[in-house]
């Protein structure tokens, strides 16, 4: 039997509805960005239990609204697709990696959003081989960052300084090397965002 979890809804919901809800942080909303199939849960979960705790509200997009699955079949709930996204409406954007962000790495959409996140001077965050993303949107050059190893590779041609942490966070970009450090990484995105 396959786990169904409540996403963006459930997430606002307690999130506005607490009295250590989203007037804690300062009614700070992030966008969390799944691939429709295969994101990697043991990333989402620690980003997702965290921004909560912090009282961030935030909102799940993938290619299109519906579901996203991930790796393990466990769904989660999509309320946005990436083309109806606009990053001025949130305080930070994170994309979550997992074997199905290869379908994101080359989207015209997805890169958008980075480059738009970046020039508002938003934070933008990414885990795993999502930190590829980042790369082909063009927003690491310069910049230091880490990735899924093996995946090297692509940062370092996309003009980044790969230091091989396990997160990394250069100005407003925070990036890290895969699931072990889940909640290392969801724990700076929320420090960053008080």
């Amino acid at each position: 039997m396959k786990k169904i979890i409540a996403g963006c809804a459930v997430a606002g919901v307690l999130a506005a509805g607490s009295p250590s809800g989203a007037a804690w942080a300062g009614g700070r909303r992030a966008l969390v960005v799944l691939s429709q199939r295969g994101f990697q849960e043991k990333e989402f979960f620690p980003v997702r239990d965290t921004l909560l705790s912090a009282g961030i509200s935030f909102s799940v997009a993938s290619s299109a609204p519906g579901e996203a699955v991930s790796v393990y079949g466990t769904k989660t709930a999509c309320d946005k697709g990436l083309s109806g996204v606009n990053a001025s409406e949130y305080d930070a954007v994170v994309f979550i990696g997992g074997p199905g962000a290869e379908s994101l790495f080359n989207d015209p959409e997805a890169h958008k959003l980075a480059r738009d996140t970046v020039s508002s001077g938003r934070i933008l965050a990414a885990i795993c081989i999502a930190a590829v993303i980042l790369a082909n949107a063009g927003v690491l050059k310069g910049r230091k960052a880490t990735v899924f190893p093996g995946e090297e590779g692509f940062l370092v041609s996309g003009g980044a300084l790969y230091t091989a942490k396990a997160v990394e966070k250069d100005g407003n970009i925070i990036t890290a090397d895969g699931p072990s450090s889940a909640l290392e990484f969801a724990r700076a995105l929320a420090e960053a965002l008080r």
